[in-house]
Formats: C-alpha cells, sequence, structure tokens
C-alpha cells in the first residue's frame, strides 16, 4: 500500500494514465492503526457503496472525486461488490482490484524472456478464467516500455482512465476484470514514455471484429475435434515418404454468395453477413461452414492430398492477399468464428485432406491498431530502418534478436498445429528474411558483425522455429518459400552445416521459373532449350523440393497458365496437359493454384471469383478430368512419391533429344519393387516408331495419356501398351517402339504376364 503521502501523487497517475501499479492504491489494504480501506477507481461514478456480508456501506471521495473509501475491521478479500451510480444508471460489481493472482509466474516469465516458452499463448491474451470463484477475463500482455497500460472495451466506453493494469516483471502488465465473458471487445490502451496514447489491439488476441474494425474479442475454444484417427496417423509417419499434392487456394476469392443469400451459423441462427468488396457490389463472402460445404467435396473429387490456404491470420486489407497480418493468433473473422474454423479443418481431415497455413513471419503492416511501434517505442521491429523497414513492400521486419519477439513467432506456428490441427505452414518470403539487403540499394543496409549480408538473428529464429514444430508434431510439413542458393534449407542445423534452417521441404523455385519460361517458348524454339526442362535434376538432391505453380505466377499480367501457352486452343490445352502430368511425374511433392484444374484463362483477381462459368465447355472439364485422373494415378503409384528425395528413386533413359522435344524416364519404389517409364513429347508433332530402351523384357502397358481424347486431346497411342523388342537402346538390352502424341507425357507399367 502507498503511504498516506504518495497517495496523491498516485492518484494524479490514475487521472493521467500514468500508473504502473495500481494495485499499490486500489482494493483492500491494511491500515497502519488496525483495520481495513478499500479504494475502488470510478471515474465519474456519482455514488459508490459498498457491499460486505449482507451490509451496504457508503463509499467516500476523500482524496479525489474518483477515488471512493471505505475504512471496514477486517480484509475482505474479493468478497465484495461495489454497487454504483453514474448517469443515473445502477449498476452492480466486483472490483478488479480485489482480485491479485500473478497469473504469469515466475517460470512463465523466465521462459518467455529467453525465448522458450512454447505455449505463451496459454498466458498472454484475454482468458475466460475464474478467480476466488468469480468468472471474468484475465488480461495479458507485453509492454516493456510503456509508463502504463488500460484495457479499454464497450464495457468502460473505451475510457483508458477506467481500468489500469499493472505491470509486472519483466514488461508483462495483467489485470482480471470480472464480469467480462465471451464476445466482449477490448482493446489495450498503452501510454509511452514520451505522453502519447496508443489504441492497440491485443497481438495475442483469438479473434477480432471484421474489418475495418479492429478491436480483439475474447473466444473460447469449445470445438469437440473429430479427427484424432487422422492426428494419430499423421504423427506417425514420414511425410516425405507420401504422396503430397496440393490445392493453393484464397478463400476470399474462390468463390462468393449473392448478398441477399442468408448467412446462416452452424447451430441455425442468421448473422448479418460481410460483403465481399467494393469491387464486387452485391455479394458477399463465403463462411468457413459454406467454404466447407463447396471447397471440399472440390478438392476431394480433385484428388488433392492437402489444401493450402493463402494467410486467414487477421488481416485489414484485402488487396494484401493476407501477407500483412495483424493477427498471429486469430483465423480472420470475414469468414466467420475461430471455432467454425476449426470445423472447416475437422471436416478436410474426416473427407482425407490435410490443412496447409501460409504463414508469414518476415514482415508486419504499419496499422496503427497493430505491432508498429507498439508500446511507444520500437518493439517488435528494429529502431534502425536499414534493418527494420521493407520500403518497397511499406512493412516492417521483426527484431529476430530479441527473445520475446522470436518467441512470440515461434509459438503462433505452433498455436496453429496445437489449437487449430493445421498439419503444416509454408513460410512466406524466407530469402526476405536471411538477406539483410533483400531489395535494398547500396549503402541502405547494415551488414552482420562478421561483415556479411546474411540475417544471422533470422536464421536463428528459422533453425528455432523449425526445431521446435518438428520436437512437438513430427508428422507436419514446414515448407519454405525460398528463391536463394542458401545451403540446407531442408538440413537440421548441425556442425557441418550451421547455417541449415531445418525446413522439411523448400519450393522448387528454379524448376518453376524454367519450367514456365519452356512452355511459353513456340516449340520450334524448344530444340535449343532443353536444358531448362531437363536442368532441375543437376541439383535436385541438394533439398527435399516441392514442385509449385503458385498464385504469383498468375497475378501483375503474367498471365494464367493456360495463357501462357502459345498457339491456338487446342495447343494451349495440350502444353497445359503435358506440363501438369510431366510435374506429377517429376520427383517432387506438388503445388498448383486454384483455376489451374480446369484451365482458368483470366489472371488470378483476388476481388473476383474463378471462372467457374468455364466448366460449361467441353475443353475445360476434361482438363479437370485429367487432373482427377493423374492425382488417383499418383496416389496409387508409390513409384511417383515414396523415394521422391533418393536418388534410387529417379533415372533417366534419355534426356538429350533436343530436336525432337522428347525425355524419357524412370520412377522407381525400391519398397515395393514398383517402378514406371515416363515419355515426354514436348513438341506439337507425334512420333510414331519412337525407340526408347528399358530395362526388362515384358509388356509395357500404357497407364496414362495426357493425350486422350477424354482429357481433350488427339487420341493417338499404343493400343493399350506395347511389348519389347530384343533390341539394344540405351546401355539397355530391350526397347520399346513407341508412338508419342502431340504435347504430351505417357505412362507405362511393365508387367512380365502381359495385358491385363
Amino acid at each position: 500500500m502507498v503511504e498516506h503521502q504518495g497517495l496523491a501523487q498516485a492518484v494524479e497517475q490514475l487521472a493521467n494514465c500514468r500508473q504502473h501499479d495500481p494495485y499499490a492504491t486500489l482494493g483492500p489494504h491494511a491500515l497502519p492503526g488496525g483495520g481495513h480501506v478499500v479504494r475502488a477507481w470510478l471515474p465519474d461514478a456519482e455514488r459508490v457503496d459498498l457491499m460486505l456480508q449482507g451490509r451496504t456501506l457508503a463509499m467516500e471521495a476523500v482524496h479525489h472525486p474518483w477515488l471512493f473509501e471505505r475504512e471496514v475491521a477486517t480484509d475482505p478479500g474479493s468478497a465484495y461488490q461495489l454497487q454504483l451510480q453514474r448517469g443515473g444508471i445502477h449498476s452492480r460489481q466486483h472490483d478488479p482490484y480485489s482480485f491479485r493472482q500473478e497469473w504469469m509466474g515466475e517460470l512463465d516469465r523466465h521462459l518467455f524472456a529467453e525465448g522458450n516458452h512454447h505455449h505463451i499463448w496459454t498466458r498472454m491474451g484475454g482468458h475466460r478464467v475464474e478467480q476466488a470463484g468469480v468468472s471474468g477475463v484475465q488480461f495479458c500482455l507485453w509492454a516493456p516500455n510503456a509508463v502504463s497500460v488500460s484495457v479499454i472495451g464497450a464495457f468502460n466506453g473505451w475510457d483508458g482512465r477506467m481500468h489500469p493494469a499493472q505491470k509486472r516483471i519483466g514488461g508483462i502488465w495483467e489485470l482480471f476484470i470480472p464480469g467480462l465473458g465471451e464476445g466482449e471487445l477490448y482493446k489495450y490502451e498503452i501510454h509511452s514514455r514520451h505522453g502519447h496514447p496508443y489504441a492497440k489491439a491485443d497481438p495475442y488476441g483469438f479473434h477480432h471484429e471484421v474489418r475495418p474494425a479492429t478491436a480483439s474479442v475474447v473466444a473460447e475454444n469449445r470445438f469437440a475435434w473429430g479427427d484424432e484417427a487422422w492426428i494419430r496417423q499423421r504423427d506417425g509417419q514420414n511425410p516425405l515418404e507420401q504422396p503430397i499434392a496440393v490445392y493453393e487456394m484464397h478463400l476470399g476469392s474462390w468463390l462468393h454468395a449473392d448478398a441477399a443469400q442468408p448467412c446462416v451459423e452452424p447451430d441455425g441462427t442468421v448473422r448479418a453477413p460481410v460483403p465481399a468488396n467494393d469491387m464486387k457490389p452485391g455479394t458477399r463472402l463465403l463462411t468457413y461452414t459454406e467454404l466447407a460445404d463447396k471447397v471440399i467435396p472440390h478438392v476431394k473429387a480433385r484428388g488433392f492430398t492437402h489444401i493450402e490456404l493463402m494467410p486467414v491470420t487477421e488481416h485489414p486489407f484485402e488487396g494484401s492477399w493476407g501477407y500483412q497480418v495483424t493477427g498471429w493468433y486469430a483465423p480472420t473473422s470475414r469468414y466467420g468464428k475461430p471455432d467454425e474454423f476449426r470445423a472447416f479443418v475437422d471436416r478436410c481431415h474426416q473427407n482425407g485432406i490435410g490443412v496447409i497455413l501460409d504463414w508469414v513471419p518476415g514482415h508486419f503492416p504499419k496499422d496503427s491498431h497493430g505491432l508498429a511501434y507498439f508500446d511507444g517505442d520500437f518493439l517488435y521491429e528494429h529502431a534502425d530502418q536499414r534493418i527494420g523497414e521493407h520500403k518497397e513492400w511499406g512493412t516492417l521486419i521483426f527484431n529476430y534478436s530479441r527473445n520475446e519477439v522470436r518467441n512470440f513467432l515461434v509459438s503462433s506456428a505452433l498455436f496453429w498445429i496445437s489449437e487449430f490441427h493445421i498439419d503444416g505452414i509454408r513460410v512466406d518470403a524466407v530469402a526476405s528474411m536471411l538477406y539483410l539487403d533483400y531489395l535494398r540499394p547500396e549503402g541502405e543496409w547494415l551488414p552482420n558483425k562478421h561483415g556479411g549480408r546474411e540475417n544471422l538473428e533470422a536464421v536463428n529464429f528459422l533453425q528455432q522455429l523449425n526445431e521446435t514444430l518438428f520436437h512437438y508434431f513430427p508428422g507436419i510439413l514446414s515448407i519454405a518459400e525460398e528463391s536463394t542458393e542458401w545451403p540446407g534449407v531442408t538440413q537440421p542445423a548441425s556442425d557441418h552445416n550451421r547455417d541449415a534452417l531445418g525446413f522439411n521441404l523448400k519450393w522448387n523455385m528454379g524448376w518453376m521459373h524454367d519450367m514456365l519460361d519452356y512452355f511459353a517458348m513456340d516449340p520450334w524454339f524448344r530444340q535449343f532449350h532443353q536444358n531448362l526442362i531437363t536442368f532441375s535434376m543437376m541439383y535436385y538432391y541438394s533439398e527435399n523440393f516441392m514442385l509449385a505453380l503458385s498464385h504469383d505466377e498468375v497475378v501483375h499480367e503474367k498471365s494464367n497458365l493456360l495463357h501462357k501457352m502459345p498457339g491456338d486452343d487446342w495447343r494451349k490445352f495440350a502444353n497445359t496437359r503435358a506440363l501438369l502430368s510431366y510435374m506429377w511425374t517429376h520427383p517432387g511433392k506438388k503445388t498448383i493454384f486454384m483455376g489451374m484444374e480446369f484451365g482458368q484463362r483470366g489472371e488470378w483477381n483476388v476481388w473476383d471469383d474463378l471462372e467457374w462459368d468455364k466448366l460449361q465447355y467441353p475443353e475445360h472439364q476434361k482438363l479437370m478430368k485429367m487432373i482427377d485422373d493423374i492425382n488417383a494415378l499418383y496416389r496409387s503409384e508409390s513409384a511417383l512419391w515414396r523415394e521422391d528425395f533418393n536418388t534410387n528413386g529417379f533415372q533417366w533413359i534419355h534426356c538429350d533429344d533436343n530436336r525432337n522435344g522428347v525425355i524419357s524416364f524412370m520412377r522407381r519404389d525400391e519398397k515395393s519393387r514398383r517402378w514406371l517409364i515416363v515419355v515426354c513429347n514436348f513438341m506439337p508433332n507425334p512420333h510414331k516408331n519412337y525407340r526408347i530402351g528399358v530395362p526388362l523384357e515384358g509388356w509395357y502397358g500404357e497407364i496414362f495419356n495426357s493425350d486422350a481424347e477424354i482429357y481433350g486431346g488427339s487420341n493417338l497411342g499404343n493400343l493399350g501398351g506395347r511389348f519389347t523388342d530384343p533390341w539394344p537402346m540405351h546401355s539397355y538390352a530391350h526397347s520399346l517402339d513407341l508412338c508419342l502424341p502431340p504435347l504430351s507425357t505417357v505412362i507405362f507399367r511393365h508387367s512380365h504376364h502381359g495385358p491385363d
């Protein structure tokens, strides 16, 4: 308790929102001469009574009009209430300052300070709890540079004078407010040492208002999961030895609903719809429940193993595609509530589909309610703009040298896997984190302590991230979008390579650019650039690669996949089929962006729907049929995935036939002794009597042909398969005489017994 002479100063600090220790003044306190006094801070209250043990005791404003006091004989603890009159309205409440239980314990603070509190979300944020049998919300925030922090919300008129929080060791601020419940809106009013107030959303908030509103919302996890078998199987196997075909999508532009269509919650209640955007008037966003009803059957029918969601972490601006995050612990409220997103993931799992979250730890926006200048100082970001800002993106860079900042991010990734059962993360823009000179002119970046361009602190963060994730969840995916030659992206750090990052997959950006460059050429020129389709195998085993044709390749006037291809419509579709089927037979896991599965013609537009109307035309239907079939074949043929990252899994037969634009290779699975022959013709003319060597004599059944009529092709092929001839070729004693359709990929499976 403050001494009498310090009470005036404490009251002045409370009145001016400069108090960091309200517990020293407010609540019950022992008096020096015996007895206790209860003090309540209630700005603008006209009358306050103390309700104690069935008695009503008037409280007086002795030292300040907002500070009400009453002496009592014994310590009342938390067993009293305050009855107050304000603006002619009477109300009764528990006194927040009578609940003083420390929320963040010594061990919690220690682990957080060293960056190793892996489940920090169980402490930070707003939590529905009980203290002394009274329910309410426990608030906890890290803001070490703040002079004072108040919890504000509709419950106190957004008035920062009402509920000042208590500062604890390590810059932690705590306050339990009794009587608050789920759905309560709140922010933190932070007063800086410079005298400025900031209203901030909760960095650890589990739910936030629908944009453009920015308050956090108290939320509880009430969801009952039904995916125990899925999780058990996932964490009991090596994902690199499984088929992985990923459907990347953006929830807000996959499909919209008519604004007049009712927006029904899972419990049957109708809620206000969320308008899509100003660019698509008369429409609304689908809810998580509606998306589950529509997306999951589509993805399941196509045979994809996973959905990758472009960021669904809360973000204020659609035009950022979700990559400028303000809520690292909350699914965006555009589509519904957190438990509704849990239900989306649960339904994916129960339909055999994994969920990958696009996660953004590289930068954050400058929105005033977010992390920027959070406590009136540079907290989450660097003070020096040469290492603290992406000027081209207009965003700020996390300060990875701060333990608490790394803890915030590592715990966020773990949170999504723990609380939402996400099956993996795709980490955005890893190269921007690794290099201090990324998109920076000479003289506008700072070297590391060794004089180099590597961001050593970011390297340590990524290593910590992956080590932590795989410690808890060995079966998940951690995928790096990394576009440089950084060594060991998918290897754990070791004495041999201290800079290895520990992901288990990396997007193969080189393969993607080579393929798109090659297929964009007029076929006559392809004979001079055969290396573009074969070069990937020169470096392939340096990392665990995922082949990706992502959203970045169908925006900013790059054209969608179909219209990158040269020629008339027939050739565009044939080239698209040839590329996608080559992708599915090339070593590595697979990712394509929504719309590619049926040949969307226009570029992706975040404000609009996919071009679902194109599916009324046969050529689009047939392309989608090919995706269905190649995915089914991919999942059934272990030779196409089990040994993706083992040199036993792939072998060229012939890759130097530049003039004809043909490559041939084998895919093998040593465990099952299964293997396939793949032959690709990337020229628009067929090759009849084309011979390749094969390792065994017998029958080679044609099990897939991208030129089949059912896929929109010319229907050339090999009449179900071919027997070998005893003619040596390509270092083998036997060979096949094949018909290679134009712009095609054909797959053969060996059998000693002839056709089925």
